[in-house]
């Protein structure tokens, strides 16, 4: 049997330094696309808190019917929800106190033996904005209707405006956290690597339940009695730092 001749040998050894070429070509080219490990990062975080009292209300008033008819309760339900809403609009201004429907429910009520006895159905109308003397004496006057909640929180405006106070406090902090730590270090300065900004509202609007003979307890036509609280804003800025 004839062995290899040396043309083919020679192509064979041809092949293989183009092969081995190839891959010394190529191992520095993706060692050259590796980046290198970050020395001297650190994380870090500092928050800004700003306390506010609360300027937006939220009030709800609620009215109940049951009847054997479930349409008859729905009409009933309307007739006295159109009522309160006229009633109310009439103190209506943009921002200061705004009107709208709520919740509306209606469900069976069974006897012993699993008949439909009759049928209850609950509806809301909703007063909220910045005004509260407007929404509490506009609450007075809507006859047939409880106050069942009562909320506050920031308005969007005063929100934006005490975030803005909370975020620069933290973002202050945070430089001079990062240069406190480069010093302690023995580094001269650093630079930001990357940032995120969050923020929070503690005090978020925590509804207060009413009970259902509340406004009942003041004279007709009288302001509900309200007082807000206050609402702590804290923007958090976490991030990582290099120390050079």
């Amino acid at each position: 049997m004839k062995g290899p001749s040396s043309m083919s040998v020679f192509r064979l050894h041809s092949s293989l330094l183009a092969v081995c070429l190839g891959a010394a070509v190529l191992l520095p080219a993706h060692a050259q696309g590796v980046q290198p490990v970050p020395q001297n990062v650190v994380q870090l975080s500092a928050s800004g808190v700003v306390e506010v009292p609360q300027d937006f209300l939220t009030m709800t008033l609620s009215t109940t019917r049951e009847a054997a008819d479930a349409a008859a309760v729905q009409s009933q339900l309307k007739t006295a929800i159109d009522a309160a809403l006229a009633e109310a609009r009439k103190s209506a201004q943009p921002g200061q106190m705004d009107v709208r429907s709520g919740a509306f429910s209606l469900s069976p009520r069974y006897t012993k033996e699993g008949r439909i006895s009759t049928w209850q159905g609950t509806a809301e109308i909703v007063l909220e904005g910045r005004d509260f003397g407007r929404i509490s004496s506009a609450a007075g006057r809507v006859q047939g209707l409880t106050v069942g909640q009562v909320a506050f929180s920031l308005s969007r405006e005063e929100r934006a405006r005490v975030e803005g106070q909370a975020q620069a406090q933290a973002i202050a902090q945070f430089k001079a956290k990062a240069a406190d730590i480069a010093k302690s270090f023995g580094f001269a300065d650093y630079g930001l690597r990357e940032v995120s900004v969050m923020a929070d509202e503690g005090g978020m609007p925590r509804p207060r339940m009413m009970p259902m003979q509340a406004k009942a307890s003041y004279a007709d036509s009288a302001p509900v009695p309200v007082e807000a609280g206050k609402s702590m804003v804290t923007v958090t800025v976490s991030g990582g730092v290099q120390l050079r």
